[in-house]
């Protein structure tokens, strides 16, 4: 209820002008709602707020048990479709007969585009009838924008709803969807009205794909938080106290959560008092809890599971820490700059994390946090003992975090800059 409150007392504050209505604008994602993605829910709220309305058109509904307060209204006005129905059917035969040209050339360059790559090119065939049935349903609606989050196959159902109606689209690229695979990312850019990237390191990944003659084209946008919400309150930690380390996100390889039990098992052995905290799930859950068990460490980490936001800001406000050992995974995934970070410095928290992608733009060594090498135990334990000892350095390097996130990562501000972006598009 605290949360909400804060919530409702910043809003009573925006100015008229921010309400200003503006043309409606799609967002385009692959599931919704997502719980590790707050980043697109909290976005689509700010915009609607600073007076952009906004249509969801998920490609695929998640199913789930837990969901985000704030994702119950959003979830009830979302355009969610089947992969095949009647209205599906009629949105192919009213653009055969009325676009012909553009419905053929839009579904051979997708399958061109995608050609190579399995994955793609399957989800190309399954998603192309749905993104057509879109794009009718957006003209319909006066859509004048559409914008997509991630340049997989939400940016591919952009590229065709583009090119059947002549609506302007965008998309913003995170993390694995421009590591993993790059299939077709030079003709959605060059299509595109403009390009997001959430640094400055994913900008420079997309126009050495496109090519720099698109340079004016990729803007840096950094996902935001609520700097309202996301504040310090951490209570100064009593000296019996054990000390608290969070880990936030889903239990999965690329996270790199074995790294950080061997850091504890490794922090127990120098008879540090400390106790971790895994809040998510994931596939990787049962190996990691065996990990633990192996150590001998149940007594001091444990797996929260899956947590809403204002279970998370609760466990932020009692962290002493937020460790992200993000590593590039297997099978070519790779961290962008997570979210929960922001969230951490928001919080005032100081924060571990690797030395990847975009993330050395938030985190400053040694002024917000600390870096550390992918996969280096050797120096996440180090950087940990360093913040056990120093009460000092945590409150410094927690300051300076907070300063940081409200000057270049508020969500409202960003969401701002995102929306003149929008209408430039127009």
């Amino acid at each position: 209820m605290a949360v909400a409150q804060q919530r409702l007392e910043w809003e009573e504050a925006v100015t008229e002008a921010d309400a200003v209505a503006q043309p409606p604008v799609a967002y385009i994602m692959s599931r919704f709602p997502k719980l590790t993605e707050t980043f697109i829910l909290y976005e689509i709220l700010a915009v609607e707020r600073a007076g952009t309305p906004v249509e969801i058109y998920p490609l695929m509904r998640e199913r789930t048990t837990v969901m985000h307060p704030e994702a119950v209204a959003l979830v009830e006005r979302a355009h969610f479709q089947p992969f095949i129905s009647w209205p599906i059917l009629k949105s192919q035969f009213y653009y055969l007969t009325r676009r012909p040209g553009a419905y053929f050339k839009a579904l051979f360059d997708l399958l061109r585009g995608t050609f190579g790559s399995l994955r793609y090119f399957i989800g190309a065939l399954s998603f192309f009838p749905k993104s057509v049935h879109f794009a009718r349903l957006m003209e319909a609606s006066g859509i004048r924008h559409v914008h997509a989050h991630f340049a997989s196959h939400p940016a591919a159902a952009a590229f065709v709803i583009h090119r059947l109606t002549g609506i302007p689209y965008s998309f913003t690229g995170h993390g694995s969807d421009l590591h993993r695979d790059r299939h077709m990312l030079k003709e959605k850019v060059a299509e595109a009205a403009f390009v997001v990237a959430i640094s400055n390191f994913n900008r420079d990944l997309i126009l050495s794909e496109a090519g720099e003659q698109y340079a004016g084209k990729v803007k840096v946008v950094h996902c935001g938080v609520d700097t309202h919400i996301f504040q310090p309150h951490r209570l100064e930690r009593s000296a019996d106290e054990a000390f608290k380390i969070l880990c936030i996100g889903t239990l999965h390889e690329v996270k790199g959560q074995t790294f950080l039990i061997e850091a504890c098992r490794r922090l127990a052995e120098r008879g540090i008092r400390f106790s971790c905290h895994f809040i998510g799930d994931g596939p990787d859950q049962e190996a990691l809890q065996a990990q633990v068990s192996a150590a001998g460490l149940e007594e001091c980490v444990h797996f929260e599971g899956r947590r809403k936001r204002e279970e998370v800001i609760s466990w932020l406000q009692h962290a002493d820490v937020l460790v992200a050992p993000s590593v590039p995974s297997r099978d070519g995934r790779r961290e962008g700059l997570p979210v929960v970070l922001i969230e951490a410095l928001g919080s005032g928290v100081p924060a571990i994390a690797s030395r990847l992608s975009g993330i050395p733009e938030l985190i400053e060594d040694g002024v917000t946090g600390y870096l550390i090498e992918p996969g280096n135990v050797d120096q996440l334990v180090d950087a940990l003992e360093r913040l056990v000892r120093d009460p000092e350095l945590r409150r410094r390097l927690g300051r300076n975090g907070r300063e940081k996130v409200v000057r270049e990562f508020d969500l409202d501000q960003n969401a701002k800059t995102l929306i003149r972006y929008f209408q430039g598009a127009f």
